[in-house]
């Protein structure tokens, strides 16, 4: 139960952190059946070994009990061990991830739920443990998207606490010891509540940052948006401009040409109107001499 997967992915090939001691063999097992998953499916099929060892003979026989106790530190012992590897040769798988939160629960939930049933354990501890877990699991749900709740000291006490104290209970104790579990178990629960707080503050605050940046991001992107839009606004506008001052320039050189044509066509007129008055003067020059003629044969 403490928060870090069992089991963990990657291909065959996977190196060993430096300082490990595993053989080559088992290190670059990175798959289904590599060793941490293995402590993990162990564990897992420790719990219903782990009840019917408890309630054999009616649950109250010393022996048995013993047993029951044999397979319940078996199993806490597993969920070290196996954390402890994958981390350590980057074992981890999506089996793992999966698997291992739920066995820690499992064996954990089915001890206090079995020590409550035979009157061993006050209800309100046991309701009081399985809430908590259950509830950051949930927690962790809610905040993955935005970050991932550490574990911590505080955490890693909790656990060593509860399998300490649920130990003792399982084991058929009489006398000091009897008492003591007790106490025991008063701070496994004060840890419990504790720790539990705790990571329901972190979960807010890791919640809140992330909301805050995606609308951070948010904003920012809206930003270059609007930045680019004016962008391709202007260049629009400007080609516009442009194209508009060629029209303008076309149609003032079509207005020159026009006029030149029409200053042409003036000077045509008015050099047909010279070569008419040239004519003229030649007709009033030929009735003069024609008269002329007439008068001298008179």
């Amino acid at each position: 139960m403490t928060g870090v997967p069992a089991s963990a992915a990657g291909g065959s090939g996977a190196k060993p952190v430096r300082g490990g001691k595993l053989g080559t063999a088992a290190v670059n097992q990175a798959s289904l059946w590599n060793i941490a998953n293995i402590l993990t499916m162990v564990r897992l099929l420790l719990v219903p070994g782990f009840v019917l060892l408890l309630f054999h003979n009616g649950g109250y026989d010393p022996a048995w009990r013993s047993f029951a106790w044999a397979a319940f530190a078996i199993a806490m012992i597993t969920d070290l061990f196996d954390g402890h590897l994958a981390r350590t040769y980057n074992l981890v798988t999506d089996f793992g991830k999966i698997a291992d939160p739920i066995a820690d629960k499992a064996i954990m939930g089915a001890a206090l739920v079995s020590l409550s049933v035979l009157g061993d354990l006050p209800w309100w501890i046991t309701a009081v443990i399985i809430a908590r877990e259950l509830g950051i699991t949930l927690m962790r749900f809610w905040v993955i998207r935005h970050a991932v709740i550490p574990a911590s000291r505080g955490g890693k006490l909790k656990t060593l606490a509860q399998g300490t104290a649920v130990g003792m209970y399982v084991l058929a104790l009489t006398g000091p010891l009897a008492t003591l579990r007790f106490w025991v178990m008063m701070v496994a629960v004060v840890l419990t509540v504790v720790t539990g707080l705790d990571y329901v503050r972190q979960a807010v605050v890791l919640r809140r940052r992330g909301l805050a940046a995606e609308r951070a991001a948010a904003v920012e992107r809206t930003a270059e948006a609007a930045e680019a839009l004016r962008a391709v606004a202007g260049t629009t506008a400007g080609g516009t401009g442009a194209a508009g001052s060629a029209a303008g320039a076309v149609a003032g050189a079509t207005d020159v040409r026009c006029g030149a044509s029409d200053v042409h066509g003036g000077t045509t007129d008015v050099r047909g109107a010279g070569t008419d008055m040239r004519g003229a003067g030649t007709d009033v020059r030929g009735t003069a001499e024609a008269r002329d003629a007439a008068e001298a044969e008179r």
